[in-house]
């Protein structure tokens, strides 16, 4: 079985051939680059150049991939979670493609693609040897931090264990660097500045230091850092926005670390998975390793470029739900919040997105 997998829920535009292994035959990502001089995302010019750039990123991955669309047994497309007008444009190319070709077509929540790039295997690379279920999964990204518990690819078999009260990690590092004068996207300038500072120089705060829960938040570590250019001025010298950067680096991996690990204890799990664009940061991997080898743990975490956005995760999972013989052919729509926190934080009171 072949899967065209489409993704377009925020500023990148993906597609994406995947075989019934997991296997990816092609995954091209068009990043939009318009959002840089506003220092984040601007929803019409993101929906704008995905309508631009969906019909050459399309014609790109068949080829790559030495199929036609007649070749394609399915279509998968992110429907949720991500900007309306952005979902909207990967959806309606969706729904033309599985029309004119009269092959199903399936929505994809974008945090489960994410959970599901573990299985993903490149043919450039050392063979994957993806997680046995369950597992715990830290998905850290700019608009989503949460662990999950991961029993089965359906919907209904994962599980949310905690996340974010505020801030998603991700969008720490973006607001923190904007802070500090680092321009967007700013978790890659952060880690890279981060790797020859010294980690103990800046006294931040800890996020939700000292508490056994599985939450996160990140407004306070965010808000430490501003107070601290407030007084000090954005840093003079190289070695200090180093040590700010390490600094800051250091406390927020120390929480994801600590609490994926808590998490895997308390769900009595022998494997965890770090997933997201987050998963792509030096400390974190490193760390992530070390602590889940101490604990006795196996870590799994996708190869880098599985880490942000791609249409390659989304094509899997949309391959785990026509293999079950989905078809949303007739009720494919958009939502701006994910499915898994609204069936898992149902009467929780707490906000789902």
């Amino acid at each position: 079985m072949l899967v065209l997998g489409l993704e377009t829920s925020c500023d990148e535009t993906g597609a994406a051939i995947v075989d019934d292994t997991g296997r990816v035959l092609a995954d091209v990502v068009q990043s939009q680059v318009v959002h840089t001089e506003f220092g984040g995302i601007v929803p019409e010019l993101a929906s704008r150049d995905h309508l631009k750039n969906g019909g050459p990123v399309l014609h790109q991955a068949l080829a790559l991939a030495n199929v036609s669309l007649a070749d394609i047994d399915g279509i998968a497309v992110t429907c949720r979670p991500g900007l309306s007008g952005a979902l909207l444009v990967g959806v309606q190319l969706a729904r033309g493609l599985a029309w004119a070709s009269e092959k199903p077509v399936v929505g994809v929540d974008h945090l489960v693609g994410h959970l599901l790039a573990v299985f993903l295997s490149y043919p450039d690379l050392a063979p994957a040897d993806p997680p046995k279920l369950p597992f715990v999964a830290l998905l850290a990204s700019g608009g989503h931090t949460a662990l999950y518990r991961v029993d089965g690819f359906e919907l209904s078999a994962v599980r949310e264990l905690g996340a974010t009260r505020d801030d998603a990690a991700g969008e720490a590092f973006d607001k923190v660097a904007k802070a500090l004068g680092l321009g967007y996207p700013g978790g890659p300038v952060v880690d890279r500045l981060a790797k020859e500072g010294n980690p103990d120089a800046i006294p931040l705060a800890r996020p939700m230091s000292g508490k056994h829960t599985l939450e996160f938040s990140f407004s306070g570590i965010k808000t430490s850092v501003a107070r601290w250019v407030e007084a000090h001025g954005r840093p003079g010298d190289d070695q200090t926005l180093r040590d700010v950067c390490a600094s800051f680096q250091r406390r927020v991996v120390d929480t994801l670390v600590k609490k994926l690990v808590l998490a895997a204890r308390q769900e009595r799990v022998e494997t965890v998975v770090i997933a997201g664009g987050v998963a792509a940061n030096r400390e974190l991997r490193e760390r992530a390793h070390a602590a889940a080898t101490k604990a006795g743990l196996r870590l799994v975490v996708p190869p880098f470029r599985a880490c942000t956005d791609n249409a390659a995760m989304i094509a899997f999972a949309g391959l785990t739900r026509l293999q079950r013989g989905e078809d949303d052919s007739d009720t494919l729509s958009v939502s701006p919040k994910t499915a898994l926190a609204t069936v898992t934080r149902k009467g929780s009171g707490r906000r789902a997105g």
